[in-house]
């Protein structure tokens, strides 16, 4: 019973975790573009880090559908986010909260009576690779979850995308992106460890632009690890930038710490 309670802790808060990496006012839904098959992928990756979100301030509601292949759940949680520094989600009546900080990962939930406070290896074991909150923050605005600059890309034109794959693929991990041909936003990530037969994809169904900023208004995520699916697909609404925001978030007397 102790396991399975665990295991239903970590499904509610991997739908939760995933959430917040996306996010305004009015808001104007875009799609489409044309690729130009001259473009390098130097050319590619520079127009992807100079559309970079630089907002200050993130808050709104996320709609989330989540599938483990054995039971469904939908919920609507509130996010707030404070850019490189703090990213906060609570469920309706504060049943599950959550807050992640660049050196914290913490958690409850009501319906369990536990909670998780700790660092990023319980995200990392989740997902199937090494995660910090700038990897997660990018995943939520719609930017490479690895830093593009640092390695040579092979490019070329898939559905209506610039596809970059590394000239040099790793032995443990393989990377694959999409980017989209009208804002150079993520379309697409892909990581991959084949020996351990696991895999997380992102993929971006559309963006919004809000206070002239671009950001994700429907992402689909999949994290699969040997036999296990996990599916999360997440829709913004009535989100806002740069307004005032707090996180309060207190660890109830008497929970029982999840145990990794």
């Amino acid at each position: 019973m102790k396991f399975l309670r665990t295991i239903k802790s970590k499904q509610i808060f991997t739908a939760v975790m995933i959430i917040f990496m996306a996010s305004c006012k009015s808001t104007k839904v875009v799609s489409g573009g044309t690729v130009d098959e001259k473009l390098s992928s130097k050319s590619v990756i520079k127009a992807h880090y100079q559309n970079e979100a630089g907002f200050k301030t993130l808050s709104g509601r996320v709609k989330i559908s989540y599938s483990d292949g054995e039971s469904t759940q939908n919920v609507s949680v509130s996010i707030r986010m404070e850019k490189d520094k703090a990213i906060w989600m609570s469920a309706p009546l504060g049943i599950v909260k959550a807050y992640i900080t660049p050196d914290r990962v913490s958690f409850y939930n009501k319906l369990q009576n536990e909670y998780f406070d700790g660092d990023f290896s319980y995200l990392s074991e989740l997902l199937g690779t090494d995660v910090d909150f700038s990897i997660l923050q990018n995943l939520l605005t719609g930017q490479a979850i690895v830093d593009l600059r640092q390695e040579k890309y092979d490019i070329d034109i898939s559905d209506d995308s610039y596809r970059l794959t590394p000239k040099q693929q790793g032995t443990l991990y393989k990377t694959l992106f999409k980017v989209e041909p009208k804002n150079y936003k993520m379309a697409l990530q892909q990581l991959s460890q084949p020996t351990e037969k696991r895999l997380l994809e992102i993929t971006y169904q559309n963006y919004q632009i809000l206070d002239k900023e671009i950001l994700p208004n429907e992402i689909m995520v999949r994290a699969i690890s040997k036999d296990q699916v996990n599916n999360i697909d997440l829709e913004f609404k009535n989100l806002e930038l740069n307004g005032a925001v707090n996180f309060p978030y207190s660890i109830p007397k008497g929970f029982k710490e999840i145990e990794l």
